[in-house]
């Protein structure tokens, strides 16, 4: 039997890559076995700093989320005349937007993350799913695309995206831009654009920095609209613990330059390794592989068997999208699980 590994839970939840619950309760396992490579999260995280006892103990300073905006503005190279702010991961921002935006035609490029397609609906919008810029209809105000897009790596020419936020514009709408994954990418980002746009552009700590449970995120956008989501964020979002040590990553210049090289690379032997099992690899970054082969379902049950989850599509059953393993025993418990099916 294939594993269900439904799409939504009991509660009406999006499922997302990361279920090694569920992974458990259908292979067995201890949760300490499991190799995830169903999250394109940097394996290699960011190295935790020492950190002050007192942040544990006292409200966030409102001083310190000001450092944490001035690193991010810096590394984001947000231009003056454009605002950003903080939030408790990038899920926070994309569950809140369609709450501030009156109810109005969306359209969201996919396939890609489900949960902005969820959120929109969830508040009441019109939601419509296309899979090219041309199909944008004429009544849409609202365009949401994630840029390099997950789970194929997608992306635009950016005259193309900044003439669609001048349309958008001309309609009082917004082009609503996702770049969790354009750490990896940094010519591609949009943020030298933002002043005068109608864009809005969400940006994840979180993946390239490895370190997704501390939920940090990020919106920029004209200062106007970012002002109403501090409003709506409240105070005290962020833990004081975030603060210190998104700046302190954000800043660290070294270790960002370092990450990227040794990203590039192990993106490279990740795409050889699954070449060499006869995956057609159909897109990607340098944080997942997309494939493809209508032996996907197999393979993806006999790599749980092995304890190696990863991310699979229910409405996409031939394709498999992989993580990167982290320690060298990671990429080695893979090679060998993928050859053994290879020459099963």
């Amino acid at each position: 039997m294939i594993p269900t590994f439904p799409r939504e839970n009991e509660a009406g939840r999006q499922l997302h890559g990361g279920n090694l619950a569920c992974a458990q309760e259908e292979f067995g396992h201890d949760l300490s076995e499991w190799l995830d490579l169903s999250t394109g999260i940097n394996p290699i995280p960011y190295p935790l700093p020492s950190l002050e006892a007192g942040l544990w103990q006292r409200l966030p300073s409102s001083s310190a989320e000001a450092d944490l905006l001035t690193a991010a503005g810096t590394y984001y190279g947000l231009p003056e005349d454009a605002d950003i702010c903080a939030c408790p991961g990038t899920q926070a921002a994309i569950q809140l937007l369609p709450r501030l935006i009156p109810q109005t035609e969306v359209a969201i490029l996919t396939p890609t993350y489900n949960e902005h397609a969820a959120c929109w609906r969830r508040a009441g919008h019109r939601v419509q799913e296309i899979t090219e810029i041309s199909h944008i209809s004429a009544e849409t105000t609202i365009v949401i695309l994630v840029h390099p897009n997950n789970p194929d790596g997608r992306t635009y020419e950016k005259q193309l995206l900044l003439e669609l936020a001048e349309i958008l514009k001309t309609r009082d709408g917004w082009l609503i831009v996702d770049e969790a994954f354009a750490d990896i990418m940094p010519d591609i980002p949009l943020m030298p654009d933002l002043p005068g746009s109608r864009m809005l552009i969400l940006k994840s700590f979180g993946k390239f920095f490895g370190l997704a449970g501390l939920r940090l995120g990020f919106l920029a956008g004209p200062p106007d609209f970012i002002r109403s989501i501090r409003q709506e964020l409240g105070p005290w979002a962020l833990s004081g613990v975030a603060l210190e040590i998104g700046t302190q990553a954000l800043s660290d210049v070294e270790w960002i330059a370092k990450a990227r090289d040794q990203l590039t690379k192990a993106a490279a032997r990740l795409s050889a390794m699954l070449t060499d099992t006869d995956l057609k690899i159909i897109g990607g970054t340098d944080l997942f592989c997309l494939t493809e082969s209508p032996e996907a379902p197999s393979l993806f049950r006999y790599l749980c068997k092995d304890a190696i989850l990863v991310r699979r599509f229910p409405d996409r059953p031939e394709r498999l999208r992989f993580g990167l393993p982290g320690a060298e025993a990671g990429w080695v418990r893979l090679e060998t699980s993928l050859k053994r099916w290879a020459n099963r």
